[in-house]
């Protein structure tokens, strides 16, 4: 059984998509799903190669919250998002859009929190072990290095035009036959190159140390502190303080535990609190700005449509239909 029938229809099916035959937004290579009109609207394309990788891009919203979990298979993944807003909770970070994120599959369960009526836009490619274990230490055998790491630590960011742009020419592609095959064949070859060539030009990071218990409780604390406090103005050197620790060891711990700087996190908290406040409330945009700390509004928005994809009038327009 391939891995597309195994993992993927059964998630696919239990979310509330249908497999249809035909849709002509992309090419008729791929396999199509589309979400039940009671459950909200959009396609779920995927090209599939034998064992060695898949294709995968996303065009769909839910009607409401919508609670994703499912065991993704044995795979390095790299996908960009042009659109979305929800939380991933294992570990908690929030989603964001206009990025590109990679991920390790096959070590946990995947579970998200998807946000109603925000457009998922993405385009992603999964490479399986048979391509980056077997076939290309086959086809390389002197060069050959496990692309692995070079996967990890890439994890998200929002500065990889060249991966960016190689994603929106496979979505945008429309050949089909023996063309679409070697199309796809050699973008995920040069995907899997881009990334590893990623790697080489940024800096190593330091082995992250153990933390002591102290240090975590210490840590803890300060990011309670922040999720009360985002609003306000909060120097590092007083989070430091807070944290009983230097300003060096603080920065570099919290990073640890939470995945992301203090300034980052902040951010997240203020974005996700907007979110809410266009979805729940009545308040002005320019009052949304102020409450979450931003003292212009045209900043907050240049920040929230960087993290959304949308403005957030569109943003509030969308989730109180």
């Amino acid at each position: 059984m391939h891995m597309i029938e195994q993992v993927y229809v059964p998630m696919l099916n239990q979310t509330g998509f249908v497999n249809v035959t035909s849709n002509s937004a992309y090419t008729k290579e791929g396999q199509y799903w589309e979400l039940k009109e009671e459950v909200g609207k959009g396609t779920y394309w995927v090209y599939h190669k034998d064992n060695l990788f898949n294709i995968k891009i996303h065009d769909f919203f839910f009607h409401k919250d919508t609670f994703l979990e499912f065991d993704p298979p044995n795979c390095l993944s790299i996908t960009y998002y042009s659109s979305i807003a929800g939380e991933e909770l294992s570990p908690y970070r929030r989603l964001n859009a206009g990025c590109v994120k990679t991920f390790i599959g096959g070590y946990r369960p995947y579970r998200a929190l998807i946000h109603k009526n925000i457009p998922i836009q993405s385009i992603g490619i999964e490479i399986m072990p048979a391509y980056y274990e077997d076939y290309l230490k086959e086809e390389y055998p002197e060069e050959y290095a496990n692309p692995k790491l070079a996967f990890f630590e890439i994890d998200e960011t929002m500065h990889f035009p060249e991966m960016i742009y190689l994603l929106n020419q496979v979505k945008n592609y429309q050949g089909e036959g023996l063309s679409a095959k070697l199309f796809y064949e050699s973008k995920v070859a040069e995907a899997v190159s881009l990334v590893v060539e990623h790697q080489k030009k940024q800096k190593r990071p330091k082995p992250q140390s153990k933390l002591s218990i102290e240090d975590a409780q210490n840590i803890a604390t300060v990011t309670a502190y922040l999720n009360d406090h985002y609003a306000n103005e909060l120097p590092l050197e007083q989070l430091a303080k807070i944290a009983c620790m230097g300003l060096s060891k603080f920065k570099s711990l919290f990073k640890q535990v939470n995945g992301c700087s203090v300034t980052e996190y902040v951010q997240q908290r203020k974005m996700s609190r907007a979110e809410y406040l266009l979805s729940s409330t009545t308040l002005t945009i320019t009052q949304i700005s102020e409450a979450i700390g931003y003292s212009n509004p045209s900043r907050f928005a240049e920040l929230f449509k960087k993290s959304t994809g949308l403005v957030p009038g569109e943003y509030r327009k969308i989730t109180q239909k």
